[in-house]
């Protein structure tokens, strides 16, 4: 049997942007993902306030989505990004990691459904979450 949660762990970290960013995959399994992200001064999107990029937390949030979707019991294989929405809530806290964490709530034949919070230290408020739905391949 194929450890799905093994080769989304290993695609995820062989992913040239996901290395950029210094993501790390802290958690997989059973439909569920968790990022971090290290604070990183080459990221700061307003060098006046030290706050990271808005692009960075959305390719974290994409990436702990996808990961989500493919560790999931019911899905076969790879997954690609269809629709991804972000809100945006607040910048993070500059100095501070942020974590993001994605849930696969629903997979179809062909689309998987999932939901992502990203925070820093803060947990209680979000800095960004995000809904989206993506390609469930080889079923």
């Amino acid at each position: 049997m194929v450890d799905k949660t093994k080769l989304a762990r290993q695609f995820i970290e062989a992913i040239p942007h996901a290395k950029a960013l210094g993501l790390e995959l802290t958690s997989i399994g059973a439909g569920e993902a968790e990022i971090t992200m290290p604070y990183n001064e080459a990221l700061i999107g307003d060098p006046r306030t030290g706050v990271i990029h808005g692009g960075a937390v959305s390719a974290m949030l994409d990436t702990c989505c996808g990961a989500a979707v493919m560790s999931h019991p019911s899905a076969p294989g790879g997954t690609a990004t269809i629709d991804l929405r972000i809100d945006y809530m607040r910048a993070a806290t500059p100095g501070q990691s942020i974590t993001t964490r994605a849930t696969c709530y629903h997979i179809t034949r062909n689309v998987a459904f999932v939901r992502a919070t990203a925070t820093d230290d803060d947990q209680d408020r979000p800095v960004a979450t995000a809904s989206g739905s993506f390609t469930v391949e080889g079923k």
